[in-house]
């Protein structure tokens, strides 16, 4: 039997046991280290569940974790039994003492990477197809609006690209952990109108790129990080604006948003939900050189080199069993909590 966090229709959440699942072809077992908690995606819809309770049974949740190879599926080839391995995708990668996952949802975690830091892959990955499709260029100004996991690690892939970065948020905690872990400047927009100070950290050119990391209403930041885009001699404003959370946005468009380009960045990158990909097949690395499994790879790579720093996003280290407490801590109070690993 394994253990599993899970959440019913009422938005209540437990952990309860159920049967070890059995890889399939293309699958692999892992005894699960540890797994962290995305609190956007998998505790976003907390609030209107319990507003709007129903009987639905509890389901698993989670989709990222790292642990240790136990068992293969048939053709699997790429893992050997006892491989310190990273998982990630929904309904695979669960907060659970054991999990299965697809061959290309899975990698090898590399030597000094610790299960904890592992345990960001899925997220990891995802800030970094985010900050590809911003397209960032050496010496360009980047502001980051929303600073959870994926917007702090949206920091430090747009730092490493070589750009100028300002994160922005409401919650302290947040801004100083941004602070610490590369962000050139860092604004609370509970304060005031961060306009003005963005356009001054960018020596008044404005921005180049701004990056929606949140879920839920967006349009007024959308609106200020337009506001922050470079103005043309002719009034108007040229810039990117990328939404990597599952942000919605009401904007006009043509004359009344200039000529900022709106882009969507979708998940970890290129083959997640293809069930062929995901179970062994690939996409011609010359066509599509950044698929899920080669950012993965690429995370976790940045992380071993010391160059992606996870450890500074780690607020809680719970066991599996306290996982409803700590979801609701998550809940409750998000100027508090930031990274929050599960240990079964």
């Amino acid at each position: 039997m394994r253990k599993v966090a899970t959440i019913d229709g009422r938005g209540q959440f437990a952990v309860i046991e159920e049967p070890i699942p059995q890889p399939k072809a293309g699958e692999v077992l892992i005894e699960v280290a540890a797994s962290l908690i995305s609190p956007g995606t998998e505790l976003g819809g907390v609030a209107a569940r319990r507003r709007n309770p129903t009987d639905a049974p509890p389901r698993p949740f989670g989709y990222q974790n790292a642990g240790v190879v136990i068992k293969l599926g048939e053709g699997v080839t790429r893992f050997r039994l006892g491989d310190r391995v990273a998982t990630m995708g929904g309904g695979y990668a669960l907060h659970a003492s054991h999990s299965v996952a697809p061959v290309n949802l899975t990698v090898p975690i590399p030597d000094g990477v610790s299960f904890e830091e592992a345990a960001f892959c899925h997220l990891a990955a995802t800030a970094l197809h985010c900050i590809r499709r911003a397209e960032p260029q050496f010496g360009e100004n980047f502001a980051v609006c929303g600073l959870g996991v994926v917007g702090l690690l949206c920091v430090q892939f747009a730092k490493l690209s070589g750009t100028h970065v300002a994160g922005l948020d409401r919650f302290p905690k947040r801004l100083e952990v941004a602070r610490a872990t590369g962000a050139d400047a860092a604004f609370n927009v509970a304060e005031g109108n961060p306009v003005p100070l963005v356009v001054e950290f960018c020596r008044g050119h404005g921005l180049d790129c701004g990056i929606l990391a949140f879920g839920g209403e967006a349009t007024e930041a959308a609106k200020q990080l337009y506001e922050m885009m470079k103005p043309a001699p002719d009034g108007h404003r040229w810039g990117r604006i990328v939404a990597v959370g599952g942000a919605r946005v009401t904007l006009g468009l043509a004359a009344e948003l200039g000529n900022v380009d709106i882009r969507s960045s979708a998940r970890p990158g290129p083959g997640y939900h293809d069930d062929a990909w995901e179970h062994g097949a690939d996409y011609p690395p010359v066509f599509v050189p950044w698929t899920t499994q080669r950012n993965l790879e690429e995370s976790l790579r940045a992380i071993a080199e010391g160059r992606l720093r996870v450890k500074p996003l780690i607020t809680d280290v719970v066991p599996l069993a306290a996982a409803p407490a700590a979801c609701e801590k998550l809940v409750s109070s998000p100027g508090e909590a930031i990274g929050v690993v599960l240990k079964p």
